[in-house]
């Protein structure tokens, strides 16, 4: 199996980590107000120390594997673009390498914290919903509060294919409406409804990535658009 095909799987294994994420946001989640704006912190904890391995489960696979399948696509998708631009290649791996760290970075945070909340929260658990706040404020940051850093790496690699032909239009579409998206979680009047965009932008992105690579050939080099 070439490095491309293995990039689609794990273009479609990000895309399954997201709508994983989602699905148990909007209904596991939902009474727990987990992921909304109005986090409860004391009844996060509560939940979490009633459901320690369903929160373990979560984050490993929401950041840990999304991070490990990331890393492989930042990859094959700098492969493919080595032989079209090596500038561009180099700067979409160098991207793609600091999202993934900082995915995989939250994950641990977040598996940590779970762990951390189950042992303090039956002594003191008071103690156990500050150090929950200031934990979960460290995941935002790397991981889940903003998507600066996904947004530009999509956003490198979109405008990479768009001057070197090395996606079709419908990639490139949606990596622009999801990078502009990601860069716009920045701005707290836009984060929610950036962070939205983003997030489904990505998993509708992922699958199409993911599709390009396994089953269409790369694209022929004749002549780059220039910008």
């Amino acid at each position: 199996m070439t490095m491309q095909r293995i990039g689609g799987l794990a273009a479609l294994i990000c895309a399954a980590t997201y709508i994983f994420g989602f699905t148990l946001l909007v209904t596991v989640f939902a009474e727990s107000g987990f992921g909304t704006n109005d986090i409860d912190a004391a009844g996060v904890v509560r939940f979490t120390v009633d459901n320690q391995a369903l929160m373990i489960t979560w984050f490993t696979v929401i950041y840990v594997l999304n991070a490990l399948a990331l890393a492989v696509l930042v990859v094959a998708l700098a492969s493919r673009l080595r032989a079209k631009s090596a500038d561009w290649a180099t700067m979409t791996l160098a991207f793609g390498l600091i999202w993934t760290t900082l995915v995989l970075g939250a994950g641990m945070i977040g598996n940590v914290t779970t762990e951390t909340m189950a042992a303090m929260a039956p002594n003191d658990f008071e103690a156990a919903v500050q150090t929950w706040e200031a934990l979960h404020a460290v995941e935002l940051g790397l991981g889940g509060g903003n998507e600066i850093a996904g947004g530009v790496w999509i956003l490198c690699v979109s405008l990479a294919g768009i001057m070197h032909r090395a996606f079709g239009t419908i990639v490139i579409g949606l990596g622009l409406l999801t990078g502009i998206g990601g860069l716009l979680t920045v701005f707290p009047p836009f984060g929610e409804i950036a962070g939205a965009v983003f997030g489904l932008g990505a998993i509708a992105w992922f699958i199409a990535v993911g599709l390009a690579l396994l089953f269409k050939r790369d694209v022929v080099l004749s002549e780059p658009v220039q910008i």
